[in-house]
């Protein structure tokens, strides 16, 4: 456990990315859109079991998966793993905290992004939390980003880390 805080510097997080077992199947483990973690049928009720599932996780080219050094299992993933439950500004930085306790500061590495359905015109916003694991930003989270943003055209911008963040279209 030493050698895995060293490949993970002040996070804690096992080094997942260096583990590649094979593959032995799927676990009847979702995520769902609401954030919620089921195993098979029933919501997942300790909060630290999630966290150390959610340390576990990983996304591959065919799709999540919980990795150990010697087991690779498949889970379902209904939206994205996390949702963004808190934002505060930290000097010049937004910094978002997960539903399982991760932070990430939004910045070059780990972008906010948002997407607007075309045909609802309604905002899909992300922020990426570790390697390819993304957050929803939970919708009071983003009301309070957009009330922390600035008008630049027809954009509301968000700054963070010094990269400006479109939050979307000012609306007419």
């Amino acid at each position: 456990m030493a050698e895995a805080a060293k490949q993970a510097p002040g996070r804690g997080l096992p080094p997942v990315h260096l583990w590649h077992p094979a593959h032995c199947g799927d676990i009847d483990i979702v995520i769902r859109r609401d954030g919620v973690w089921m195993h098979e049928g029933s919501p997942i009720g300790r909060p630290e079991l999630v966290r150390l599932f959610s340390t576990i996780l990983r996304k591959d080219a065919d799709g999540y998966v919980l990795v150990t050094p010697g087991e690779k299992l498949s889970i379902t993933v209904e939206d994205l793993p996390f949702r963004a439950v808190a934002v505060e500004r930290r000097g010049d930085a937004l910094v978002f905290t997960t539903d399982v306790g991760d932070e990430a500061t939004a910045g070059t590495e780990f972008p906010l992004v948002v997407e607007t359905d075309p045909e609802t015109g309604e905002p899909a916003p992300r922020v990426r939390v570790r390697a390819d694991l993304w957050a929803r930003i939970a919708r009071p989270v983003f009301y309070e980003l957009v009330e922390m943003a600035d008008q630049d055209g027809e954009q509301l911008i968000v700054r963070s880390n010094g990269v400006a963040f479109s939050l979307g279209a000012v609306a007419a």
